[in-house]
């Protein structure tokens, strides 16, 4: 059955109701819900499956029987009130009775201040406005959708209350934003947007950019949240964050792939309240400041670790929903752990149902694949120029900051931002204005991002993860520099395991590889990072690329381990390799836990242990971590014995001397030249029988005596054990 004929003046048009029923109509607003034709207040509605619909005011007050204009539910009627307002219908048919609100008899949510922000594209609380929000709004309970599909014809929100059925929730469209404020529906609630494009295709059902809960993969629909907000209980470790200057504080950090770090008899992932539960104690025993996740923002495979996330602003559904997160946080709060989130504007996936030509337009990408396809990942690449992505981005950033405590993010892949022609064959590229290689735009991007974050976040941080030698990417935007407050040394950790891996009797050739690193490392704020990369893809774990036996291994690993701990900057092990584990990192499972039965094992573990405590300890190990005054070489030209001594200081501080030895060659009444006379007890051995080792050393301490004529006033003599390193720790009389 069609259009009835014969309408009144007040009625509308053929046309009209065809194009509401079709899912076609340019402005479902402006047609459906309540209006004033001439002197006459007009009610629309559009309800298929009903056969008869009557029309009442919020207060129940009857406004008439609707009259049937077309068979697929299209009805209207000409009703008594004064205003605009909140309409509910009651809807019959053979099948039985249903109350449902009338969306179209709302006003906006969104106000011409967040117009004018999101069209300057420096709105800093999208995350407010965008996405799902439950509410309530003129007298009535429902959520508010935003999205922005600026090129759409269409965009409706579906879900399973109205049957996936894009023509019954059209949204409202505001200079690109498309809005609707949906009675009833609540937490819990599925949805996803239905888009029509420009050219009248209807695009595969897209997740909401802003959702903040998604379903567990592999389904993919957008969640209503709860609103109900988290009860923190972490003010005084917000507060101690506050006053902290990070390049002056113990940052040890232990680097976690949340599905992997340990799981459930029957194979399955912890949730949330379980890694609180496991997690928290086991990292803060261990010494460590902060956890470092792998991205926990929403993603549909789990090989990709997180790093082709989809859902920016949801914590991933596998492990529990918004809340549990933000327990997590809470309890390493509480127990005195910083949280940092890895994050990935650098690219993202091309799933039908993500952020690929959202609109049916290249929105968040670029259109040209030269600047918005990722050879590498087979990705699409943000345009960083578009202020809508900027902001997104920005506002994401800023996101997990205040929604979820965190402490600092650590953006990756940095390098395949700043270079347009990163991984790319000359032609492949598009220069900038300049015809440079730089990608200006993604630049200024991250030099907002960063300022935005210590601007509004007190004690918080960002870290780049940037494998070249970019010029101030720790210095701050006010000076010309990215503004992060941290770098990823990429050379410390690419050199310094190329040295490991070699035999000890080759090591004296390759010298400078521990050496080299001094020559740059003040250039930067840096944290020296053994992390998820360096274990994965065929290289082994940390302790497979030592040489010699297995006790050689071991003996390696300590060494390496205290060597870093004990060089100036920042530091960053990922999980499993405090204690030694064997087997490469897979994704599909859990670390090998039961190897700390044995005790080379548990001493690795201990070690790493005492080494945290050590490094927190001492302030001559950690306040000058990023400053050239906090070191001083002892001996840096030993190339013959592959040993190397150097003081870590700082003001007020006692200074630690730390010595290698990278042979297995014990050394006997070695000399070594010192600061000042008199006591110096070992602090640290990394050959101790504690740690599974031979149990050499110094008898607890030694004795500086004073020398003249040489470069320090104070020489002690040695046992350096056999790969072996030594912190030694001057005793003040």
């Amino acid at each position: 059955m069609g259009v009835t004929s014969n309408k009144e003046n007040w009625q509308a048009e053929r046309s009209d109701v065809e194009a509401v029923v079709a899912g076609r109509h340019p402005d479902a607003f402006g047609f459906l819900g309540l209006h004033q034709v001439g002197a006459d207040w007009v009610l629309r509605a559009f309800v298929p499956h009903a056969e008869t619909l009557n029309a009442y005011t919020l207060d129940g007050m009857p406004l008439g029987h609707m009259i049937p204009r077309h068979a697929a539910g299209f009805f209207e009627a000409r009703v008594e009130v004064d205003r605009r307002q909140p309409i509910r219908y009651e809807a019959k048919n053979a099948g039985g009775t249903w109350t449902l609100y009338d969306a179209y008899s709302f006003g906006p949510v969104l106000g011409p201040m967040d117009d004018y922000y999101i069209g300057e594209g420096s709105h800093l609380r999208l995350f407010d406005k965008m996405g799902a929000h439950e509410m309530e709004f003129e007298g009535v309970h429902g959520t508010h959708f935003a999205v922005w599909a600026p090129n759409a014809q269409r965009v409706s929100v579906v879900g399973p209350w109205n049957d996936w059925d894009g023509r019954r929730n059209p949204m409202r469209n505001r200079q690109g934003i498309w809005e609707v404020f949906i009675p009833v529906l609540g937490t819990g609630t599925i949805y996803k947007y239905e888009i029509v494009a420009a050219n009248g295709d209807v695009l595969p059902l897209k997740a909401d950019p802003y959702a903040r809960q998604a379903e567990v993969r592999p389904r993919n629909a957008s969640v209503v949240p709860d609103p109900t907000p988290f009860t923190w209980t972490d003010q005084k470790y917000m507060e101690e964050r506050a006053n902290h200057d990070w390049r002056r504080t113990p940052m040890s950090i232990y680097e976690v792939h949340l599905g992997s770090w340990r799981r459930r008899p029957d194979g399955s992932f912890l949730s949330y309240d379980q890694l609180a539960e496991q997690l928290v104690p086991y990292a803060a025993d261990m010494g460590y400041t902060h956890l470092e996740f792998l991205p926990v923002s929403e993603h549909p495979f789990d090989p990709s670790w997180g790093y082709q996330p989809t859902g920016l602003f949801a914590p991933t559904s596998r492990f529990g929903d918004p809340a549990g997160f933000a327990r997590l946080v809470n309890a390493a709060h509480e127990a005195g752990l910083g949280v940092i989130l890895d994050w990935v504007p650098a690219h993202f996936p091309t799933d039908e149902f993500g952020l690929a030509r959202f609109d049916g337009t290249a929105l968040y990408e670029h259109e040209d694949p030269r600047q918005g396809y990722h050879p590498d990942w087979n990705t699409a690449i943000y345009n960083f120029g578009r202020k809508e992505v900027s902001s997104f981005l920005t506002n994401n950033a800023l996101f997990w900051f205040e929604t979820f405590h965190i402490d600092g993010l650590r953006v990756d892949a940095v390098a395949s931002m700043l270079y347009l022609d990163y991984s790319r064959q000359p032609g492949e590229w598009v220069p900038n204005k300049h015809g440079g290689n730089q990608n200006l735009e993604a630049v200024a991007f991250l030099q907002r991002v960063n300022a935005e974050v210590y601007k509004q976040f007190p004690g918080a941080f960002m870290i780049a993860e940037e494998s070249t030698s970019w010029p101030g990417v720790s210095a701050p935007t006010f000076a010309g520099g990215l503004g992060f407050g941290f770098k990823w040394n990429m050379g410390f950790m690419n050199d310094t395991l190329r040295f490991m891996s070699r035999n000890p009797i080759h090591r004296r050739f390759h010298h400078h590889d521990l050496t080299f690193g001094m020559v740059y490392a003040y250039s930067e704020n840096f944290v020296l990072p053994l992390s998820h990369d360096e274990v994965v893809h065929g290289k082994g774990s940390l302790l497979t690329k030592m040489p010699g036996d297995d006790w050689q291994q071991f003996a390696n690993l300590r060494a390496y381990l205290a060597f870093m701990w004990g060089y100036p900057g920042k530091k960053l092990l990922f999980m499993g390799q405090e204690f030694g584990q064997r087997d490469e990192w897979s994704e599909n499972k859990a670390l090998d836990w039961w190897l700390l039965d044995a005790p080379a094992h548990e001493g690795l573990r201990r070690l790493v242990a005492d080494l945290n405590a050590a490094y927190r300890s001492l302030p001559a190990l950690h306040e000058r971590d990023c400053e050239p005054e906090g070191f001083e070489w002892v001996i840096a030209n030993d190339h013959a014995n592959s040993v190397l001594a150097w003081l870590r200081q700082a003001p007020g501080a006692d200074p630690v001397l730390v010595i290698s030895n990278f042979t297995p060659v014990p050394r006997s009444n070695y000399k070594v030249p010192l600061p000042k006379v008199g006591r110096w007890v070992e602090r640290l051995n990394s050959d101790a029988g504690w740690y599974a080792g031979a149990n050499t050393g110094n008898q607890g301490a030694i004795e500086a005596y004073p020398v003249e004529g040489r470069h320090l006033p104070a020489e002690a003599e040695l046992y350096l054990p056999p790969l072996a390193t030594i912190f030694l720790k001057f005793e003040p009389a």
